[in-house]
């Protein structure tokens, strides 16, 4: 992770991150942040960062050789590491807090509104639809990919410069802290929680922690600020209650602020809807497909007119919003059938809401096969989620399915309490395995789900079909019109 293009004084990045300058001369500049040795350049300051498997002070003499022009690092570390160092070294008590330090400061010397999003699913979709809308008459900044968590925020917010007015940002967490420290750190003047389910208890424990740990952001929002919430999502609502806020809250049902209705769902090309807000009625074609969809949509929509966005622009850049790869990608394949890449994350709300879209794509004598690889971080709860998993799958009747990962019998179990024969259950051993499983029974017209959490990486499983399936020649013609998005996670 990095910022390329970033000109800061060593002063300014002693003051701010309130460091120590252990060596060196802090009249200099540097030309960019590098958190990593192997991509740094010459002018950038390495960043060293304590991670689970690497700790970046063990590179410093890497980055040094590489040419950085100065390095940050733990003041503990700072007698193994500074001696014969020519450029400057700034000590610091938490090399990842101060990183958080210095992205706090650099937002608040820019002039641009923020909008901040967390929750247990649709963050990155409602990231991506919001960033559409704003992008279109104001510049605006987005962080990408996975750069949601304490590294990648900073790293993004990082990026801003002067020609930015907006600021899109997704906020993820793993353990109670989290969401509290973004806040502060990005201090969005608006601020939405998607909804709470069972996703990352691992590191909270149960869904009472996922619940405190999403309403971090309401807490330590500024009392200035917007804050958007799920109204349909009674967990959520509960929560909000004990905290002292004005709320805007977004959905499907009658009483919320803004909210969709009028849904005219079409299959795999997406669905047709209307939302009703404070000041009028917008319409929406998304090339999208799930009602999930309607409510990432309905969230976007939320956050952009409480940036002040009009009507026409936020109707004209739904209709323009397009898939992310391995969010539930809906492909149509050669023979006819459609494959589900819905490979980039997984959690029990999730893998539910992919089920049901699955469900709702087959059609008269269609066929369903389904595989998944297991859901991480669900910590005790693994076991029965897993279980759960499996009888969801059971009520879909798939011709087949297939498992993959530690808890692969638990889901298999599951599923035979939920009554599916043992003759369309298995277990694969690896992503080959599970790809010619399903290719082994593929006919004409099935419909073909693929989920599983990020690291399991059944993405390899997708491309092997893709690969002896082939995608339909419809892509070429018609681009954009093949491939669908459902982003749930």
């Amino acid at each position: 992770m990095g910022v390329g293009n970033l000109k800061l004084r060593i002063a300014d990045i002693v003051r701010v991150t309130e460091g120590e300058l252990l060596c060196g001369s802090a009249g200099g500049f540097i030309s960019g942040i590098s958190t990593d040795s192997r991509n740094i350049r010459a002018g950038q300051l390495f960043w060293a960062l304590r991670g689970e498997r690497f700790d970046g002070h063990d590179f410093t003499e890497q980055a040094v050789c590489k040419g950085a022009g100065a390095l940050v690092i733990e003041k503990d570390r700072a007698q193994d590491l500074i001696n014969n160092v020519s450029i400057p070294v700034i000590g610091v008590s938490n090399t990842l807090f101060a990183l958080g330090e210095l992205a706090k400061w650099w937002r608040r010397i820019h002039d641009v509104k923020i909008a901040g999003i967390t929750g247990s699913a649709g963050k990155t979709t409602t990231k991506e639809m919001t960033w559409l809308i704003l992008n279109k008459n104001l510049p605006t900044l987005k962080n990408p990919g996975n750069f949601n968590n304490l590294i990648g925020l900073p790293i993004s917010l990082l990026e801003l410069d002067n020609h930015h007015k907006r600021a899109v940002l997704e906020m993820g967490m793993n353990r109670p802290g989290e969401i509290g420290r973004l806040t502060e750190i990005s201090a969005p003047d608006v601020g939405l929680i998607t909804r709470v389910s069972e996703a990352h208890l691992e590191g909270v424990g149960d869904i009472r922690g996922v619940l405190e740990a999403k309403l971090e952001l309401a807490v330590n929002i500024s009392s200035d600020a917007v804050l958007i919430i799920n109204g349909d999502d009674d967990l959520l609502i509960e929560g909000i209650s004990k905290i002292k806020r004005n709320v805007i809250r977004f959905g499907l049902g009658s009483d919320n602020h803004v909210r969709a209705y009028d849904i005219r769902e079409n299959g795999p090309k997406g669905a047709f809807f209307r939302i009703r807000h404070e000041k009028g009625v917008i319409e929406v074609t998304l090339s999208v497909p799930g009602i999930h969809n309607v409510y990432n949509a309905c969230a976007s929509v939320a956050i952009c007119l409480a940036m002040g966005e009009n009507e026409d622009t936020i109707s004209e850049a739904l209709s323009e919003f397009r898939p992310i790869k391995g969010r539930c990608n809906i492909i149509e394949l050669s023979h006819g059938g459609l494959l589900i890449d819905d490979t980039y994350n997984s959690n029990p709300a999730s893998l539910r809401a992919a089920i049901e879209l699955a469900i709702k794509l087959m059609g008269p004598g269609k066929r369903l096969i389904i595989g998944l690889g297991e859901m991480l971080e669900l910590g005790k709860k693994s076991e029965q989620a897993h279980k759960e998993a499996g009888q969801v799958v059971a009520k879909a009747r798939p011709s087949l399915f297939v498992a993959m990962g530690d808890h692969s019998a638990h889901m298999l179990q599951g599923a035979r309490e939920g009554g599916l024969s043992p003759h369309v259950l298995e277990i694969a051993e690896n992503h080959i395995h599970m790809a010619d499983a399903i290719l082994d029974v593929m006919k004409n017209g099935d419909i073909v789900l693929i989920k599983g959490s990020r690291r399991i990486g059944l993405e390899k499983v997708v491309d092997k079909i893709l690969k002896v399936k082939g995608v339909s020649s419809f892509n070429d013609k018609n681009k954009g019109d093949n491939t669908h998005l459902c982003s749930i996670n």
